[in-house]
Order: C-alpha cells, then structure tokens, then sequence
C-alpha cells in the first residue's frame, strides 16, 4: 500500500507536465491507436490485453503517463495483474452488449459526465465499482481506468495463482484462459438449455395429451411455437446470471458472454418468425372460410416482410457482436432504399394501391363490377394486380394502382335491384279494359313478397303507336340470379293475366314512308 501511495506522489506532478494539451486545430484528429474510443472498445482492448497475458499493453488502459514515464508503465501493469486476479476471483464485468459504444458513455447511469461503471471487484469483503474516465488526449477522447479505481486495486488483498478454480493443477491455457473454466462453462450453458428444453418437452407432451384437438387449439400452437425459443432465450439469460458467481477466468466468462448474446438474438428472431407463422396461419384460414382470398394475399405480403424485418435486424445485432460497426451500412441501405423505391415507383403504387383496395373493399372476389370500360367479375385481387374475367371468357388484369383510382361500379353490392318495365298496350284499347290493365299490374307487385314498399303502375303516356304503363319498384333482394327468377315471375303473372283479361300486348312499331324524286318513264305501260 505504502508503494502505490507513493507512487502517486511521484507520477501526479509529472502528470501534469508531461500529458500534452489537447491540439487547438482539429484539422487532422489523429485514431487512438490502442480503440480507448468508448467504454465498449476500452473494456475491448483491455480483456484482448488480459487474455495475451500482455500486461504492458493493458497499462496504457489505465490513467497514468505509461507512455513517458517507464515507472508508471510498471505500476500500470502491477494494476492490470491485479485487476484480471479480483475478476478471476468472482469480479465481473458487464457483458459486450450491455457496454456503451458511443464516445459520450452512459448519459442516464446517475455518474459524472466523465465517468462510467463497468463492473464490480470484491475488496476486503465489499464490493466496489470498476470504473472507467474520459479524457481528452492527443486531441482525441480516451476512456481508460481512472485513478478511483487504482486507488481500490492498490489497497485490495490479491489471490495469488494457483488459489482459482484451477487450484491444484496445472492449467492448460486456451485463449488466455485455462481449458477447466472454458469447460465449466460450456456445462453451464448445456445444462441451462438442456434443462429447459426437457421442461418444455414434458410441457408439449401433457398439453397434447391432455387439451382435447390439441393442433387444433389456438392456445396450444401458440405455446407450442412458441416454447423452442423461449427457452433458448431463457437459457441464456440464466447463463448470464449463473456465470457472473462463478469463480472462473474473466477472460473465459467475458468472451462467452459477449458471443453468447448471439444466441439471445437467434432466440427472439426465431421466437418473432414462429409468432408470425403461428398468426399469419390462423388469420388465413379464418380469410379462407369466409372466402376473403385478397385479404389471404395481404397477410402472406405482411407475413413476409415481418419476416424479412426480424432479419435484418437479427443480421445487424450479430454484426455488432462481432463488432462489426452497422452505422455506415444502415445509412448506405437508406439511401439504397430511396433510390430503390424511386426506381420502382410504379411497384410501390402498386403495393399501395392493393392496400387500399383491401382496406376499402370497393370490390371483393366474386363480385360482378364494371370498372372504367371493363365489365367482368373478379377473380382474384392480388399483391400487384387485379383479374376481372369478362362476359367473354378474357382475364383483364388491371393494376391496383390504376384499379383504386378508376370508378368503381359494384353490382354485386346491391340491396336491391329496379324493376321498371314499360308495358305497352294496343291504341284502340277501351279506357274500361286500359284501367283493368293498370290494375292487374299493381295488384302483380302487391302479391309479390318480394317487392318492396312504394312500388307504383300508372299510365305513362300516349305514344305515337302503343299505350304506356311504367311500373316502377324494387326487387328487394340482395342476390343477382334470384332477383332475375323474381323479375321472370312478375312478367310471366302480367302476362298470363293479360291474356285472362283478352288484353293485348303491342310491338311499338314505327311507319317509315319512303319517296323518290325519280320519274316513271313516259312510254310506261299502265297496269291491266
């Protein structure tokens, strides 16, 4: 203790003389060549030291003037000896993931702007926060072990080698580590998911044993899609809590922990795409049965991209574990994502059109419509397109873009349809008989259970050739074949009773008389 005090003593005033100030032109910052850039890089490098067994290269993660002043390069790696002893010896350190990777730090841990805690070291019985400083340096900020900590590792009882988990043997080490600890926990992470997955088989087994039409019942597909990674997910947050109390090499526990989160990403991804299978399959045969088949085309599209989005961010969480920098990437797929939709304008209307054909259903499959100068009945509303099979057996395939701004006309959704023939009677017909016809029509509608409220038949007119009756009325059904029985049955009653009256329908006829200008010859022979 009396040799760290006094090596404070000596390095402080050097301190001050010898770091250079920060350069007063930022036109050429220069990289730090050890990446003290963020908490994430320092924690990093330092581990990276650690595991080489490279002390004087962990010292210049630590704040003292390493780089002018040789005694502090050996006290620095005194500190980083003894700071890798308290994390063998149950410290920690928070994983890879949960560091802060911007310059900054942590703005919302409740610690100076300057400082960030990293983890924990356990000294005469307490425990105390590893912390990590920024500063400026060489015109570039630098994060590395401040001296509150140092004051802590300088006064703290070190576990000598040999005293770990490790006791008693010779320790093969593999990558900085020795093989015991990579063994300890490479069994702690099978038998967290092995465990779990016996549960949740166990769980499956009873649920399809005992829940009547099991792969049938929404419940237990969901749990059943749902279960394979909940527990790798589970698996791995129960690694991350159990290996933090094992008394094994930090080296070992920090590299597992920083890879293992690759596997919490392949959970959640694989717990988002079996979610999405589970719904997306329910919500389709639920369309089917009510023969919504645009609605079926519209969920597999969300389905799909649902998919593809818990792809690309799976894909950008395991690069950032690998510390794969995503920032210029993502920025470049933005500006890869403008000049792909600027080149697929017309797809992107068409997209755009079949949501708002499915949204607002101005036509649905089976429905016999007119839409511009195009007569037909839908036959399937699809991703890009519309098909419309004509009166003449042709497909006509309409894109949704140009389907949704078109007018619309929708004969399949009428409540009703208009009955208004115009009958037609003979000129010389007797008012007497003229009334009786009036008649017999209105008393046909009046019979009819189909015809609604309001239905008239009166005598229009007095044409040129005919006497006119104009009926007008509903049809008051919704169903295009049966209103065409119902129109057949008025007509034929009218008829029948017609002709029980002896009254006669006529033909409007039309009388052309044509002259000619064209004189007969004058020698023509009169007829005999």
């Amino acid at each position: 203790m009396a040799f760290f005090a006094a090596l404070f003593l000596a390095v402080s005033p050097a301190r001050a003389q010898l770091v250079p100030e920060p350069a007063a032109s930022a036109s050429a910052v220069p990289v730090d060549p050890f990446g003290r850039g963020t908490p994430r890089s320092t924690i990093t490098g330092l581990i990276n030291a650690l595991a080489q067994q490279d002390y004087d290269r962990a010292a210049f993660y630590f704040d003292l003037p390493v780089e002018t002043n040789p005694h502090a390069q050996r006290s620095a790696a005194e500190f980083a000896r003894r700071l890798q002893a308290l994390l063998d010896s149950g410290g920690s350190l928070t994983p890879f993931s949960g560091l802060s990777n911007d310059t900054p730090g942590s703005l919302d841990d409740d610690l100076p702007l300057n400082r960030e805690r990293v983890g924990t070291i356990t000294v005469n019985g307490k425990p105390n926060p590893v912390l990590l400083g920024r500063k400026e340096v060489d015109g570039h900020t630098v994060w590395r072990v401040p001296v509150e900590t140092m004051r802590v590792l300088a006064v703290a009882k070190v576990p000598q080698p040999g005293t770990q988990a490790t006791e008693g043997a010779e320790a093969i080490a593999v990558a900085g580590a020795p093989v015991q600890d990579w063994m300890v926990l490479a069994g702690l992470a099978v038998l967290s998911f092995g465990g779990l997955w016996i549960l949740s088989a166990v769980i499956l087994a009873g649920g399809r044993r005992f829940v009547p039409k099991a792969d049938s019942n929404g419940w237990y597909r969901f749990l059943s899609a749902a279960l394979p990674p909940l527990n790798l997910i589970i698996a791995v947050a129960a690694f991350y809590i159990w290996a933090e109390k094992l008394p094994v090499a930090i080296v070992a526990r920090q590299t597992l922990l920083r890879y293992i989160g690759i596997f919490a990403v392949v959970g959640f991804v694989w717990l988002g795409l079996r979610l999405v299978d589970a719904i997306s399959d329910i919500a389709i045969a639920r369309m089917r049965r009510q023969a919504r088949r645009q609605v079926v085309s519209v969920v597999t599209l969300i389905r799909r991209g649902a998919k593809i989005l818990l792809l690309a961010f799976s894909a950008i969480g395991i690069l950032d574990t690998f510390g794969i920098d995503v920032t210029t990437g993502i920025a470049a797929l933005g500006i890869g994502g403008i000049a792909l939709a600027l080149g697929a304008q017309k797809t992107v209307e068409n997209l755009v059109g079949s949501v708002t054909v499915i949204a607002d259903r101005p036509a649905q499959v089976g429905d016999f419509v007119r839409v511009g100068d195009v007569v037909g009945t839908v036959e399937d509303v699809g991703i890009r397109s519309t098909r419309i099979r004509t009166n003449d057996r042709t497909i006509v395939t309409i894109p949704n873009g140009d389907f949704s701004a078109r007018q619309i006309e929708n004969f399949s959704s009428r409540d009703r349809f208009l009955f208004n023939p115009v009958i037609h009677l003979d000129l010389g017909l007797p008012s007497a008989k003229l009334k009786e016809a009036i008649t017999i029509v209105q008393t046909v509608l009046a019979e009819n259970d189909h015809i609604a409220e309001g239905a008239r038949a009166r005598l229009a007119t007095l044409g040129e050739a005919s006497l006119q009756i104009e009926v007008f009325s509903y049809i008051a059904v919704s169903d295009f074949d049966h209103s065409v029985i119902i129109r057949e049955e008025l007509l034929l009653a009218i008829v029948e009773r017609f002709e029980a009256a002896a009254i006669s329908l006529v033909t409007p006829v039309r009388n052309v008389l044509l002259s000619s200008d064209a004189r007969e010859p004058e020698n023509a022979t009169e007829p005999s």
